[in-house]
C-alpha cells in the first residue's frame, strides 16, 4: 500500500465517478456502525442488446481512501453487466484490481459491495420479520450527508444497510 506506483495508490490518488448521478434508476446505501463509515452508490441502467445493463455508476463516501479507491473501481467495474451480473461480483472480486488489501482494510470492500447490494437487490414487501433496515427519505439525488440527517421524513423507497464491523455482513 505504500508503493506510490501500486494500483491502490493510483485509485486513491485519482478516483473515478465521484459524486451523484442526475436521474439515477437504482440508489443503494449502507454505513457501518463500528467506523462510522457510509457510502451511497447510483446506477443508470441502459439497454444494449436486447438486455438492459449498467450505463454508469457512481459513489459518494464517508469512508477512508481504501474504500474509495474500492467504490471507485467497481463502478467501473459493474458498467456493461446486467444487475444480476453486477450482483455475482464478491468483495474480493470487487477489490482484485487493487492487490491484497491489509486485513484491516477488508471491510472497504465489503462496503463497496453492500451499497451494491442494497441498490440492486430487489425490494421485500411482504417480509414479515422485523426489519433492521432504516427507511429513510425518498429516493432522490440529494447529497449523503444530507439524506442521513434526524430530521429527514421516515417514508420512500431509499434503503440504508447496517454493517456488522466484524464481518462486514448486514445486521
Amino acid at each position: 500500500m505504500n508503493d506510490p506506483q501500486s494500483p491502490l495508490s493510483e485509485a486513491i490518488r485519482n478516483p473515478k465517478n465521484i459524486g451523484e448521478l442526475a436521474d439515477a434508476d437504482a440508489i443503494g446505501t449502507v454505513g457501518n456502525s463500528e467506523c462510522g463509515e457510509m457510502l451511497r452508490m447510483w446506477i443508470k441502467f441502459k439497454e444494449e442488446k436486447g438486455r438492459r445493463v449498467i450505463d454508469r455508476a457512481t459513489f459518494q463516501s464517508f469512508g477512508c481512501e481504501t474504500a474509495i479507491a474500492v467504490a471507485s473501481l467497481a463502478t467501473e467495474m459493474i458498467r456493461g453487466k446486467t444487475a444480476q451480473e453486477a450482483l455475482e461480483l464478491s468483495s474480493e472480486a470487487l477489490s482484485s484490481a487493487l492487490g491484497p488489501l491489509p486485513p484491516m482494510k477488508i471491510h472497504c470492500s465489503q462496503l463497496v459491495e453492500g451499497a451494491l447490494r442494497s441498490a440492486l437487490l430487489p425490494r421485500k414487501t411482504e417480509d414479515p420479520r422485523p426489519s433492521q433496515t432504516t427507511p429513510a427519505a425518498p429516493v432522490s439525488n440529494a447529497n449523503l450527508l444530507a439524506n442521513f440527517g434526524h430530521d429527514q421524513p421516515k417514508t420512500g423507497g431509499l434503503r440504508i444497510v447496517l454493517l456488522d464491523g466484524e464481518s462486514g455482513q448486514n445486521v
